[in-house]
């Protein structure tokens, strides 16, 4: 019986983490729990000393001492603070006005909100139930189908799993020892990328089902000109010259980086991205700013309300990205930032309330304190794990997959997706992650690549029937019940949980395939990347041995890195 359990130690530490699960017991304790049981059953079994448990309180004290945890808090505040201050409700009515006048529109604006909104506030939750209730009845209202109203909400809400800056590429890159900058610049491209393709998608539907997706009707535009005109011919010009302006600045950009910050070497393709649009938004904030303080009446109602309710959160997102990027702020002080310009903004507004601030600090204290005790729980199991040699059977998992590093990340997406119908992200990030990560170390995968493919992964999770956390957001805020509409008096049906389900098929078709292209191009995310600096040794070791004053005694050979020289008797 001894033997068998010895062989069998790490297989049965899942199986009673399975069981501590089973029992509705919480994860976090779960997790500590079963670390702790099994910990004291392989001292007994002497798989390990009991002095190895001597040193577990020093990793707690290193998990609490983990700065790049605390732009979770922060990143928090700063979502939160715009999610309360209405931030939602300003830009899904501007965009909404914006590309109301063509088919599909609604949608497009809901999934550049959405876009938006993962990248301010970070959390699917907040993102969809914000847009279930804002932009659900507005699509129903004026006819849009009921399965892609639904299926566009959600999966634009889900974004917020890889649009930087998220949260869970923070919680990933800590736990695959990276750097949060990389990990953001990696999932750039792949983010804007899916994005595009809902935006293609819903282009397609316009095309090929028009009354899928109609135009808003003349009476619900609000932002004509007193003449009739719409005011899109001002705005095409004002985003016309921001985007001359942003070109010209991405073409000195490199000199200018070079000359204010001392480099030598050439700015990232990321970071020049960031920062010409920052600029690009900028100049036309302040133009705007000139226009209605000078009552110059050179842009339309509608430029003016585009301008005021979206560039002040796109230069909050590009700040705080734009930092990292430079490397003048840390990850941490980055959020800090974005925390302090989210109150800056929604005092301006006169939207900062007490209530608001403290929802905002509520929140973000029960989300920090959820993140660290699941993090305390899954260091307790793995130092348990690890001790018994748990690293070396995983490994020995997967010995036996064909197709090498393919073949490991499929069979690895398989898990995670199938993992994310039952658990929320930060647990898979802390419990299942750790244990892929030297496997695909050892595989010669590029972290970065894995960590924005698991991202891409639990983002599709998110959505898959019947257990998709984000079909459970919109449920909980769309009608269950006929009802008589506020504006046009006509009656709604319902929307029906099948019609959430099968909404969300088409854009998880959409996920998969990009999932599918970051496998197959690993490049959109290595490429995204600074090349690791390469350090000639033997170049290294020639200076060192010309300095001057360096002590050659070792006889003829002066190298400190040959054998030295036996002594003379």
């Amino acid at each position: 019986m001894i033997e068998w359990l010895t062989h069998n130690f790490v297989p049965l530490m899942f199986v009673g983490l399975f069981l501590f699960l089973i029992t509705g017991f919480p994860v976090a304790f779960s997790l500590a729990a079963t670390g702790l049981f099994f910990g004291l059953i392989g001292m007994e079994l002497g798989l390990f000393p009991a002095s190895l448990f001597n040193a577990l309180p020093l990793r707690v004290f290193g998990i609490m001492q983990n700065e790049t945890l605390l732009a979770i808090p922060f990143f928090t505040i700063m979502g939160i603070v715009l999610e309360r201050s209405r931030m939602a409700e300003d830009l899904l009515e501007t965009i909404g006005q914006v590309f109301g006048p063509v088919r599909g529109g609604l949608g497009v604006a809901v999934v550049l909100v959405g876009a938006l909104l993962a990248a301010t506030t970070g959390v699917v939750s907040a993102a969809v139930i914000s847009m279930g209730l804002i932009s659900l009845p507005i699509m129903l209202r004026y006819g849009y189908n009921r399965s892609i109203a639904t299926g566009t909400i959600t999966a634009s809400g889900t974004l917020a799993q890889a649009l930087p800056p998220s949260l869970v590429l923070i919680v990933l890159a800590d736990q695959l020892g990276r750097s949060v900058g990389d990990m953001y610049a990696g999932a750039l491209i792949p983010g804007l990328m899916l994005v595009a393709l809902y935006l293609l998608f819903i282009f397609g539907v316009a095309i090929i089902k028009p009354h899928w997706v109609p135009a808003l009707p003349p009476e619900a535009r609000i932002y004509n000109e007193p003449n009739g005109a719409s005011g899109h011919k001002s705005l095409i010009v004002l985003m016309g010259l921001s985007a001359v302006v942003g070109y010209l600045w991405s073409l000195v950009h490199n000199d200018l980086m070079k000359q204010w910050l001392g480099r030598t070497l050439d700015a990232p393709r990321d970071e020049t991205f960031i920062l010409s649009l920052m600029v690009a938004a900028l100049f036309a904030l302040v133009l705007s700013l000139a226009n209605k303080l000078l009552r110059l009446n050179l842009l339309s109602r509608l430029a003016q309300q585009v301008t005021f309710v979206l560039i002040p959160p796109l230069l909050l997102i590009f700040l705080v990205l734009g930092t990292i990027f430079l490397g003048i702020a840390t990850p941490t002080e980055g959020g800090a930032m974005g925390a302090v310009g989210a109150l800056v903004m929604a005092f301006v507004r006169r939207r900062l309330t007490l209530q608001v601030l403290k929802q905002a600090l509520e929140n973000s204290t029960k989300l920090s304190i959820f993140v660290m005790f699941i993090l305390i729980g899954s260091t307790v199991f793995s130092f348990t794990f690890n001790a018994a040699d748990g690293h070396i059977w995983v490994e020995h998992l997967f010995d036996q997959l064909p197709g090498g590093q393919i073949g490991f990340l499929i069979f690895v997406n398989l898990l995670v997706f199938a993992l994310g119908f039952f658990i929320d992200f930060f647990e898979i990030a802390f419990i299942v992650v750790p244990l892929l990560a030297p496997v695909a170390e050892k595989l010669d995968i590029n972290l970065i690549w894995f960590g924005i493919i698991i991202a891409m992964n639990l983002q599709t999770s998110f959505l898959t029937p019947p257990f998709g956390f984000a079909l459970f957001y919109l449920r909980s805020v769309a009608a269950r019940n006929d009802y008589v509409d506020q504006v046009t008096k006509q009656p709604i049906k319902r929307v029906t949980t099948e019609q959430i389900y099968k909404g969300s098929i088409a854009f998880i078709i959409l996920q998969v395939m990009m999932v599918a292209l970051l496998i197959w191009q690993p490049t959109l995310v290595t490429g995204q990347l600074e090349p690791p600096v390469e350090v000639d040794v033997d170049a290294v070791r020639e200076q060192l041995l010309n300095m001057p004053g360096l002590d050659s005694g070792w006889g003829e050979s002066s190298d400190p890195w040959g054998d030295p020289p036996e002594e003379q008797e």
